[in-house]
């Protein structure tokens, strides 16, 4: 009779892990999902400048009706990658929160530096954002200029990478 108790709270014990992981998990997904939508990544109104910049390119306003988000940019789609950039995106957060960069003339005072860290992360990563949308074969098939495709070729040998060339594709504007 104890062993047959002992099973049954095992049981439970086990079921009841199984849905407080499975809770977590999708909590865990919805605030990951959350957290990447324009809606949450334009919230704060230090970022209006950052997106009244993207609103004006063809990444945003284009023939086709694809427009880039945010997310498609600043945020990696592969697990660690996506993990490590939460993580850094958290001390803009956290900026915002303390004041460092929480109006528009404050954070055109840190935009060089968050640019820079971005551009470093896109070249330390090949451009894996851009390469997310473009393929450089695939360019390269198209009608281009001779110089555009001279470039394409260098990044198709991978002696070039996307930010190389297009640091200013989404925030055209110097101040960003």
């Amino acid at each position: 009779m104890g062993s047959i108790m002992g099973n049954r709270k095992t049981l439970l014990l086990l079921a009841a892990g199984v849905v407080i992981g499975a809770a977590g998990l999708l909590t865990f997904e919805a605030t990951l999902h959350a957290t990447s939508t324009d809606k949450f990544c334009t919230s704060c109104h230090e970022m209006e400048i950052p997106l009244a910049q993207l609103q004006k390119t063809s990444h945003f306003n284009n023939a086709s009706g694809v427009s880039a988000g945010c997310s498609d940019c600043h945020v990696p789609r592969e697990f660690f990658p996506k993990m490590v950039r939460k993580v850094e995106a958290a001390r803009e957060v956290w900026g915002s929160i303390t004041g460092i960069i929480d109006t528009p003339e404050k954070y055109q005072a840190h935009a060089p530096a968050m640019k820079e860290r971005e551009i470093n992360r896109l070249k330390a990563n090949d451009s894996q954002e851009c390469r997310n949308c473009h393929d450089a074969q695939r360019m390269l098939s198209v009608i281009q200029t001779s110089k555009a495709q001279r470039f394409h070729r260098a990044l198709a040998a991978n002696r070039k990478t996307c930010i190389d060339c297009h640091a200013g594709v989404a925030h055209p504007d110097n101040s960003i």
